[in-house]
């Protein structure tokens, strides 16, 4: 059976991060079938252009073991920044991962010179943007809007945001 990932890092103040990965068996799946929490203990500090430094640690040690079983990998943020393809965390995901795995970038907020992001409307007002490598933007725009629940952020996506919020 094909699976589906979702992720999520949540810094703390003690410079630590938790990563959460739910998996799930169809984009339209209602609940996941499993999760993993990854404690990262040193964690690089923000950096602006730079999110993949340090949010590409704390995921990997989730996905890597998965790889050959996995569909897509779905990540909170964007695959490429600009209409010119500059990378962004998924993007560097992706090339992570060998380009084995399509990655769907999911952000909630527009970021600037992103025409390319396909706004995806779901349970409100407000977008959000889908990016993605190995899949074709307008496929994985059409497959997040029918992800399962009835607000704007899929159901699963917002599962794994709280789970690696409240990961001890």
């Amino acid at each position: 059976m094909s699976l589906l990932a979702c992720t999520d890092v949540d810094y703390r103040a003690d410079g630590t991060a938790r990563a959460a990965l739910l998996l799930f068996g169809g984009w339209r799946a209602p609940s996941e079938v499993g999760g993993r929490i990854h404690r990262a203990q040193a964690v690089a500090p923000y950096e602006p252009g730079a999110f993949a430094r340090r949010e590409l640690p704390c995921l990997l040690p989730l996905l890597t073991p998965l790889v050959g079983h996995l569909e897509a990998v779905i990540i909170d943020g964007y695959v490429t920044l600009d209409g010119n393809g500059r990378p962004g965390l998924g993007w560097a995901l992706y090339e992570a991962l060998g380009r084995a795995v399509p990655v769907v970038g999911v952000a909630k907020t527009a970021f600037r010179g992103s025409p390319h992001a396909g706004p995806v409307e779901r349970g409100g007002t407000r977008a959000l943007y889908v990016t993605a490598a190995g899949l074709e933007a307008r496929a994985a725009a059409t497959l997040v809007r029918d992800m399962a629940g009835e607000y704007r952020v899929p159901t699963l996506l917002r599962r794994v945001d709280r789970a690696c919020r409240t990961a001890p």
